[in-house]
This record gives C-alpha cells, structure tokens and sequence, in this order.
C-alpha cells in the first residue's frame, strides 16, 4: 500500500509540472521489439533536457528506482514489469546539427534515419550502422556495431547527464569504448546528444554501401519476427551463432521463444512468447553450447526486471 501510495504521489507532481508523457502502469511490451514486458510503476517521456531534468529531479525526490530506455531494441522485460520509474529518451531529442564534417546528433534520432541523412551530407563512415534499428543514445551506451564498424569509430564527444541531473561531456577517449561496452554501461549517465566526425564522401557511392549492407541483413536475419537482436555477445573464440548451430540448437523452441532458423544468433518471439519463455530458451542454449565446446555465452541483450 506504501509502495502504490508512493507512486500515485509521484504520479501527481509529475503530471503538475513535467511537460512531456506521464503514464502510470505502462505496458513495456508496448516499447520493446521483442513485444514482451509487463507494466512499469510510472512511465515518462520528457520533452527535453530542462524537462528530463525535472522528471529525474522528482525521482529522486520520491526515492523510487529509475531505469533508462530508448527505442527498446536491445531490451528483454519481465512479464511482471518494472516497480519504478522508467524514462525513454525518444523522438522529442530528435535533432541533427552539421558543421563540416562533425554532425551533432540528439539521443533521440533513429540510426537509419542518420545513415540516409549523412550519405545525403556526403558524409561517409556511418553506413555500418544504417540497418541497426535503434536510437542513438542506445548505440553510444553500448557501443554498437555491425559490418566491421562501431560508435567508437566515429564519436568525437558525448554529453551525459546522471540521475541527479549534472551534465557533463566526455571525449572519444574518456568514453572507455570496448566491445558492446562503454564507461556510460556501468553508471548512472543518460546520453543526451554525441558529436561525430565523419569523412567526406560521395552520396551515390555511400547509397550503394548502405542498400548492399541492409540487403545482406534482410538476407541472413529475422527482421519479420520480434526479437532483441544478437541475443549473445561474440565470445573470444568463433561466433556465438555458429556455435549455436554447430550444437544443434538452429531452430529449438521454447513454448513462445524460439532460436531462429534463419539466423541462429538471435531468440525470437515467434508465438507470444513471455520473459520466461525466453530466459528458458536462454539457459538450454548456454548449458549446451558449454557442455559441447566449453564455452560460455554471455547475453548481449539487456535483461529488466528479472535474472538470467
């Protein structure tokens, strides 16, 4: 009763003064591509950063735990939900700034939408990532890539704000950037916007890289089903998928879940699969690809609201 009580009280003063979304019992399903994720206490979308900064403001205030969303494509939610705050760093930071050959782009834009924008500027060096169907500030998180490239290729700066809403900026280098990894990973900084220096180029031959990139994607990957993407980071020696495949499990179902018979690296919901359809699948696959090759898979996907 304290708990429903401290949320309601939240709930009030959010919707007083944030000028942006504020839902209570949100469906997160409705805010991830795997489409599975029970309600989250309070949802908000702020408007801006003055706005964000107040809905962290109020947060902290009531003392309730935060988590931090994009565009939900790397995310796997319990059935039962997130009892907090979450707050999705969405379209309202949509923005895109050139000057020459550095662009600034907001936490908000969708990757395939700046791929196409910076092959128009005749801005080349980001077409590895025009298929990855993220936001941005999700891709600098965890340093995202594809096709032999990554953030930490092309990021110049980052600015951040931590839950106590102090901003602060850091350079390509301070970023710590590793493999699906970077210093923002382990804390309590939001990525707000990031610089990025790219090369000149010419549109039509930075066209053709991306059509041919996103073709060999559709080709080889899931992009019809609900999924989360490349369900385990690649381990030190070989490929998650081929090591999935190689121990027979191309194509095993799990109630809902399934591991894809097109690309085995990826867990799909392939019949309204639930959390713990997936997180079942999950563990037949890292005991068997461990028991045939002595190699343990770790999840590249981010799991909320529940354990492994």
């Amino acid at each position: 009763m304290e708990y429903q009580s401290k949320f309601n009280e939240l709930y009030e003063e959010m919707t007083s003064c944030v000028r942006g979304v504020v839902l209570k019992e949100e469906p997160l399903k409705n805010h991830t591509y795997f489409k599975i994720g029970g309600p989250a206490s309070l949802f908000a979308e702020p408007e801006d950063t003055e706005d964000l900064k107040t809905v962290l403001k109020l947060i902290k205030k009531h003392g309730v735990d935060c988590f931090i969303i994009g565009n939900g494509t790397n995310l796997l939610v319990s059935d039962n939900g997130y009892k907090g705050a979450v707050v999705k760093i969405g379209e309202k930071f949509n923005y895109m700034e050139r000057n020459d050959n550095v662009v600034t782009v907001g936490a908000g834009v969708l990757l395939s939408a700046l791929a196409k924008y910076l092959a128009r500027e005749n801005l080349a060096g980001f077409e590895f990532a025009s298929g990855i169907p993220g936001y941005l500030g999700g891709a600098v998180y965890m340093n995202a890539g594809a096709y032999g490239g990554e953030m930490k290729q092309v990021v110049k700066h980052v600015k951040c704000i931590n839950l106590d809403g102090n901003v602060y900026e850091f350079t390509n280098e301070e970023m710590e950037f590793t493999y699906r990894h970077s210093k923002i990973t382990d804390s309590d900084l939001i990525v707000l916007e990031a610089e990025l220096e790219l090369s000149y180029g010419n549109k039509d031959e930075i066209m053709e890289i991306i059509k041919e990139l996103n073709e060999k994607r559709t080709t080889k990957q899931p992009l019809n089903i609900p999924s989360a993407g490349s369900t385990f980071k690649r381990p030190q020696n070989g490929y998650a998928s081929k090591l999935i495949e190689d121990a027979g499990l191309k194509g095993l179902k799990y109630k809902g879940a399934m591991v894809s018979d097109k690309h085995s690296g990826f867990i799909v919901n392939w019949d309204n699969a639930s959390c713990e359809d997936v997180l079942k699948l999950m563990r037949i696959v890292i005991s068997t690809v461990n028991d045939k090759f002595g190699i343990i898979l770790e999840p590249e996907i981010k799991i909320v609201g529940t354990k492994l």
